[in-house]
Parts: structure tokens; C-alpha cells; sequence
């Protein structure tokens, strides 16, 4: 930033110092060639800073053009007619514009699913790389950023490759995303890919709010996100104000409450959710009613209002038990089963559970069985039964390590870590926090909370400078997220420990 700063107002005298002028400059990745020639062209306008800013916004690399010889444009269609490029083939110019166009640029990983038919990917993107006109960074062919907006097509409508490419993007998506069937590992590769494609998706529906196609794309991303990656995204605005009438509105609207639910944002999730159900009724639709009661009754034993959450689960599991729905019905019984254990219900939760057992065994549903032998884990370590509870979480532990099932991986570790911070065994509940914490990077909300009881042990142990480092850190993690109650918590306890360093 200094150097660029250094180099743009050598040349451009008329105005002082000012963040949008550094804002630019990032924009622009610090590149040289750019960075003199805009401060070049507002100089010779005599721009003010706010003029620059506003000419910036409107034209993006058209500020840049400045006499024909020295022009940014004049550089890169230079480097497109050089014999090494020419050399290329046809396909060549439509490469760089889709890397131009992904923010990441291209995963060197992915090249066989995105590309296809392009015959000498690799060989092309060498030669790239050779004419200065693209970089590797973290696995990824990517750009600077003046080149990409000089180069990029405006939309897949705008370059055949680009809409080869999006389809393929929207084939991996179409794969149905659940723990324990197939498909689910192999949705991993969002995890690399969740910048591109939601751009991808915001660009589309940018273009044409209409598309259905894209909009079923944008439900099925967000899904792919929740399980494997969760996280805010840009699109969310966009759904909500998609018109009610929308085909596709209810199913975005039930994936986007699922991300918020996931990042700690509950109340937003609720409130979506109710959108939602309102929707499905009107619809006449009983299955997908039942499907948004359990995401409420889920909701609502998040927000502790569980007579709420046990009366929707009670709903959702009549309509299933009526359309002999056997999945719906383990899943609403998990629901329930954890609603009447957080009400204090053992005995009521404990039938709950056995029932879901029963009924998983049934279509051999390994991932409801697992589920079900966490919640039981939790009643008996509530009703003082330590090894019958220890039994249960090693039985659910054994069938999700045998999947790789990280989110109840973490759960499990993070029960067990609770169980033996309550009997004062805190050296087992640090190796059950260590062993949950890598299950959870790529969930910054379920980071946070097994910070958060780490903080709770390291306090405990009265090793306060590191209990406040976790809780700090924790507490960070949630203002980010908005989760507001796991902050108000975290935030009682740092409050806690820095009065115990004061005393």
C-alpha cells in the first residue's frame, strides 16, 4: 500500500491523502501499469478525489485508457496478439476470459470437470503464466484484478465456454446432499468452489431475476454450503426478495434459514422459516409443511422455546406417521427426542429415541442411529448414569467414524468433553475439545462454541490469561456470525474470568 500509494501521488496532485483513493488501489492489486496510469488520467482531468472515486465506479478499467501507445488496453491486447498467444488456438481467448470471470480464477484440481473438451488445458495455462496474464495462487490460475475486469465476458450468455462451464457447475450441484448417501463426500469439492459459484449465481440473477433454473441452482448451493462449508452468503437479500408467488422462492428460503441456523443467526432462521411454512400451506403441500415444522421445532429448541418446538415436532410426525413416511419420521423423532431431553423430559425423550432406533433400523438409517444414541448419551449424562452415557456416545462415535461424518464427530467429542468437565475430569475434557476442534474448521460457529468450553476448563483450572485467550476468541467468532445469544453468553463468562485476574 505505501509503494502504491508513493506512485500514484507522485504523478496525481489534486487532492490530499483519502481512503477511497486506497480503496482503488486494492482494487487494482497494486498493480504498477495500472496504478500510473489512472493516477495519469486524473491528473490530466483534474479529478478531485471524490470525481476519481465516482469515474472509477462507472468505467472500472475504462478510467485506464490513456494515450492509445501507453494504454492498460493497449498493453493486455498486445499480450493477446503475440504469436505465443496466437499459437494457442481458438480456444485459447475464451480460457482467459473464464478465468477472468471467477473471482478465484480456476482450480487446477477441477480442470477434467470444467473443461472437458478443451484439448492442452494444462499447456495453455502454462503459456498464460508465461505472457505475465495470469498467476498461480493457492491451487488456483487467477488474475490481477484490472486484468480480470478488462478481460472478463459480462455473463455465461456472453461466451460459449463460460456457459459450458456453468453448466457443469450446476450438474455437480444437482447431486443430493446427505450424510451417509451417495454423493455426500464427493460434494466436498464446494468447499473449493463456494466463491465461484456463488458469483456465478449472483451474476445470473443479476442478468435474469427470473431464471428458474438459476434459482434452483442457488437452493441446491446453499445445501451443498450447509453441510460442507457453512457461511453467510451475498444471495441472501436476493432470495427474500424474490415475489412470493416464485416457484422456487420456499425451497431457497428453507436452504438460506438453514445456513443462518447454522451460523448461530436463529431468530432470522425462525422468522424465514415461518415465511416458509406460511407458503407450503397455502400450497396445500403436507410433506413439505412437515419438512419446515421439524426445521422449526429445530429452531425453536435453539431459541429454548421448547413447548413450541415440541408441538410442531408433534405435527410434523403426524403428517409423516400418516403418509408412511418412514425417513421424515426417524428425523422428526431425533427432533423431538432432543426437545423433550432440553425440557427436561427424560423419560418422555428416552421413548422418543428408542422409537427413531427402532425405525432407522428399519431402512438401515446408520445416520439417524447415531443421532439417536448422542440424545440418549445426553439423558443418561443428565440423569447421573456416567458409563451408560459413555456407552452411547462410543456406540455413535464407532458409526460416525465409520463414515466421516464430521458434524457428529464434533457433537459427540463435544458431549464427552462436557461430561467430564462436569465431574472435574478436565484432562479428558481437553482431549475431547482437541479432538472436536478439527471437525470444525470448516464451521466457524461450532469452532467458536468448542473455544468457548475450552475457555470454560482452562477457567476452571484457574489458567485465566489462557481462559480469556479462548473466550476472546470465541466471542470474536460470534459477533462475526450475529450470533447474538452465544455471544451474550461468551460474554458472561470473559466478564468472569477478567474479574477473577482483577481479584
Amino acid at each position: 500500500m505505501v509503494a502504491a500509494r508513493d506512485a500514484f501521488y507522485r504523478i496525481y496532485e489534486n487532492g490530499e491523502q483519502s481512503d477511497l483513493i486506497n480503496k482503488i488501489l486494492r482494487q487494482l492489486d497494486f498493480h504498477p501499469l495500472s496504478i500510473t496510469l489512472l493516477a495519469t488520467v486524473a491528473h490530466h482531468n483534474k479529478w478531485n478525489t471524490n470525481r476519481l472515486a465516482k469515474e472509477w465506479e462507472k468505467q472500472r478499467t475504462g478510467v485506464l485508457r490513456a494515450q492509445r501507445d501507453k494504454s492498460f488496453a493497449a498493453a493486455i491486447e498486445l499480450s493477446l496478439t503475440s504469436p505465443t498467444f496466437i499459437e494457442l488456438g481458438r480456444d485459447a481467448r475464451d480460457l482467459i476470459g473464464v478465468i477472468a470471470f471467477f473471482p478465484q480464477g480456476i482450480n487446477e484440481d477441477n480442470l477434467d470437470w470444467l473443461f472437458p473438451t478443451t484439448p492442452d488445458k494444462e499447456k495453455i495455462l502454462d503459456k498464460f503464466c508465461l505472457l505475465s496474464l495470469t498467476y498461480q495462487s493457492n491451487g488456483f490460475v487467477t488474475m490481477l484484478a484490472p486484468l480480470r475486469d478488462y478481460l472478463s465476458p459480462k455473463g455465461p450468455g456472453f461466451s460459449p465456454l463460460l456457459h459450458t462451464t456453468k453448466e457443469h457447475y450446476f450438474r455437480k450441484l444437482s447431486v443430493e446432499v446427505n450424510p451417509g448417501e451417495p454423493g455426500f463426500e464427493e460434494a466436498r469439492w464446494i468447499t473449493s468452489e463456494d466463491v465461484n459459484v456463488e458469483h456465478l449465481l449472483d451474476v445470473i440473477t443479476t442478468i435474469d431475476a427470473s431464471s428458474h433454473e438459476a434459482w434452483i441452482a442457488c437452493g441446491r448451493f446453499m445445501r451443498h454450503l450447509y453441510w460442507h462449508r457453512p457461511r453467510l452468503v451475498m444471495l441472501g437479500s436476493k432470495v427474500e426478495g424474490l415475489p412470493d408467488n416464485h416457484p422456487s422462492k420456499p425451497e431457497c428460503l428453507v436452504q438460506l434459514s438453514q445456513l443462518l441456523d447454522a451460523v448461530g443467526n436463529r431468530a432470522e432462521c425462525k422468522q424465514l422459516l415461518i415465511h416458509t411454512l406460511k407458503l407450503f400451506r397455502e400450497r396445500g403441500d403436507d410433506i413439505e409443511v412437515a419438512g419446515i415444522l421439524r426445521f422449526l421445532s429445530v429452531a425453536n429448541r435453539l431459541l429454548t422455546l421448547y413447548k413450541e418446538g415440541i408441538s410442531q415436532a408433534n405435527e410434523a410426525l403426524e403428517i409423516y406417521e400418516r403418509h408412511n413416511r418412514i425417513t421424515g419420521q426417524v428425523q422428526t423423532l431425533n427432533n423431538l427426542a432432543f426437545l423433550l431431553y432440553a425440557d427436561k423430559q427424560f423419560d418422555a425423550a428416552e421413548t422418543a429415541a428408542s422409537r427413531s432406533i427402532d425405525l432407522s433400523s428399519l431402512i438401515n438409517n446408520q445416520f439417524g442411529i447415531c443421532e439417536c444414541r448422542r440424545v440418549l448419551g445426553n439423558i443418561c449424562r443428565s440423569k447421573g448414569e456416567t458409563e451408560k452415557a459413555i456407552n452411547h456416545y462410543e456406540t455413535a462415535l464407532g458409526i460416525a467414524s465409520s463414515s466421516n461424518w464430521e458434524i457428529q464427530l464434533f457433537w459427540i467429542h463435544y458431549a464427552l468433553a462436557q461430561l467430564f468437565f462436569d465431574q472435574g475430569r478436565f484432562g479428558n475434557a481437553h482431549i475431547h475439545i482437541e479432538r472436536a476442534k478439527p471437525y470444525a474448521v470448516n464451521d466457524p460457529y461450532i469452532l467458536g462454541r468448542a473455544m468457548e468450553v475450552k475457555a470454560r476448563v482452562l477457567d476452571r483450572e484457574c489458567k485465566f490469561e489462557d481462559a480469556k485467550s479462548e473466550a476472546s476468541c470465541a466471542a470474536g467468532v460470534f459477533e462475526r456470525l450475529g450470533a447474538a445469544g452465544d455471544l451474550e453468553r461468551c460474554g458472561a463468562l470473559l466478564q468472569n474470568i477478567e474479574g477473577k485476574m482483577n481479584e
